[in-house]
């Protein structure tokens, strides 16, 4: 069968290629092309990895062209395949924070509290097999540190707030930023005639909202041209969109401290963080359908009140 990755191409040899985690374009790996050489942002999921060849293999490469896989974080719709992409990409290193290391190279943890999370039919439905790297082909980049592609320079900046093996990644080829999820969520599906719409990600377990803003402030200090996102990809109103992200984190939080004490936290916060959402959304003129909004945004509400209950809870314990 023939696999045909949707793939969206932008300037300065950056692609998005669709993972098809959950659904259409709501998580991308992005392949970085200079020189003849190429590194992936990010993998998706185990089920990813045939898209992701196919689309090395639609722009003319072959696996030995692929010197870098540089993975954000190791959240499963981030990290999940590079295990198996790694296998498949016998000169590549995969590029890692210090805290994210020891995670791929056993991720046994990882799946276990995943399954823990999502049992295991949906774990295998959701993610596939995780694969550890060996050691010797994990480099780990400090926070400052830089890596070469061809002659151009990648930084990369540890960005806690969303999570605390989290790195961001200054591309000086193109004066563009890789984000993760360390700038937030913005699903095409979203877009209207006001631009891009955009939102945190708090998911369990390292949510810190100080932290979160420090580092939307950080990333733009570099006064980045685009920021490339995992959900979903390029954004480019940048002041305008971390305005909204930082008051949105304030928001979460201050909702999270309103619940404090309550005896079922999850589901207060699930609805104070759905019917704050749903008016931003009515202001930024999206869909009113209430179940299309479930659909793209469902997910997310709950899995940020999961988090924010976590973060809670920590502070309960301060």
């Amino acid at each position: 069968m023939t696999i045909s990755p949707r793939i969206t191409d932008f300037a300065d040899g950056i692609s998005a290629i669709d993972t098809e985690y959950v659904r259409p374009m709501m998580d991308a790996s992005h392949l970085i092309v200079n020189g003849g050489r190429a590194a992936f942002v990010d993998t998706g999921t185990g089920h990813s990895v045939p898209l992701l060849m196919a689309a090395l293999e639609a722009k003319g490469l072959q696996p030995n062209d692929v010197h870098y896989v540089l993975v954000t974080h190791v959240h499963l719709d981030h990290a999940g395949g590079a295990g198996q992409l790694m296998a498949a990409l016998p000169q590549a290193m995969a590029v890692l924070h210090p805290r994210a290391a020891p995670h791929m190279a056993d991720p046994s943890r990882l799946v276990k509290g995943s399954i823990a999370v999502y049992g295991e039919d949906l774990f295998a439905s959701l993610y596939g097999e995780i694969r550890p790297i060996p050691e010797d082909r994990i480099r780990i980049v400090q926070d400052g540190d830089r890596l070469e592609l061809a002659g151009r320079t990648l930084e990369f900046l540890h960005t806690e707030g969303h999570a605390r093996h989290h790195y961001c990644i200054v591309d000086h080829g193109s004066g563009a930023i890789f984000s993760g999820d360390t700038f937030g969520l913005s699903y095409r599906d979203l877009d209207t005639e006001q631009g891009e719409f955009i939102f945190p990600s708090t998911t369990p377990v390292d949510f810190d909202p100080a932290a979160a803003v420090s580092s939307v402030e950080r990333l733009m200090e570099r006064n980045p041209e685009a920021i490339y996102l995992t959900h979903y990809s390029r954004v480019t109103d940048l002041r305008r969109l971390a305005n909204d992200l930082e008051q949105d984190i304030r928001a979460y939080a201050d909702l999270a401290r309103g619940v404090s004490g309550i005896e079922d936290p999850v589901s207060a916060l699930e609805q104070g963080l759905r019917d704050y959402m749903y008016q931003r959304m009515d202001r930024h003129g999206c869909n009113p359908d209430s179940a299309w909004r479930e659909k793209i945004i469902g997910d997310d509400i709950r899995l940020n009140a999961m988090g924010l209950k976590v973060w809670l809870a920590r502070q309960s314990r301060r």
